[in-house]
């Protein structure tokens, strides 16, 4: 996301241009499409890009373009709380750490709206076909850390450190398997 740019609505690919919709809510209907395990994987890129584009594309076309879209315009990737040291120096990140998951979508929708609503007092439910992608992004990895789901994620991201009571880590622990996301294949 670029604040000098504007947000994406078209997108030129193999010197055709695509209007695209890429309201909140509709790439979230994207992902509940990913997850459908009865769908081939060109069936999930068909119809996707039916969701998107409000086309019908077919085979190794729509796969290509859905491919294109995906890495372009859609794939979601929170940021993970930077930690610092006693100094307040930011702690260096491994470059070969898996990429752990501390959010997700569907599981922690209530959590998000309750945060939208405290942080912005945005319904997410009101802004349905209004609020970009992008902007649902940003304003998702923007929120202050007194809402909830920013609390949540730093009780998952919670690791014992010295001069932490035993209770405060057992507490947390517990915190941790209240907040646990489930498993996803």
């Amino acid at each position: 996301m670029r604040l000098n740019d504007p947000l994406v609505t078209s997108f030129f690919y193999e010197n055709k241009e695509y209007s695209i919709d890429l309201a909140f809510d509709n790439v979230l209907d994207v992902f509940d499409v990913l997850e459908d395990k009865t769908l081939r994987e060109y069936e999930k890129a068909e119809i996707c890009l039916v969701l998107l584009l409000n086309k019908s594309f077919k085979g190794v076309e729509a796969v290509e373009l859905w491919n294109y879209i995906y890495k372009q315009f859609i794939e979601f990737k929170s940021k993970k709380p930077i930690e610092y040291d006693l100094k307040g120096n930011p702690m260096p990140v491994k470059e070969d750490e898996v990429e752990e998951r501390f959010i997700d979508l569907d599981q922690d929708a209530e959590y998000i709206y309750a945060s939208f609503k405290q942080a912005y007092n945005m319904n997410l439910y009101e802004q349905q076909g209004k609020l970009h992608w992008h902007e649902f992004q940003a304003l998702l990895n923007g929120l202050p850390s007194d809402t909830i789901m920013q609390r949540i994620v730093q009780i998952r991201t919670w690791k014992p450190s010295k001069g932490e009571t035993s209770e405060y880590k057992q507490n947390m622990r517990e915190l941790q398997k209240v907040y646990a996301l489930e498993e996803v294949e």
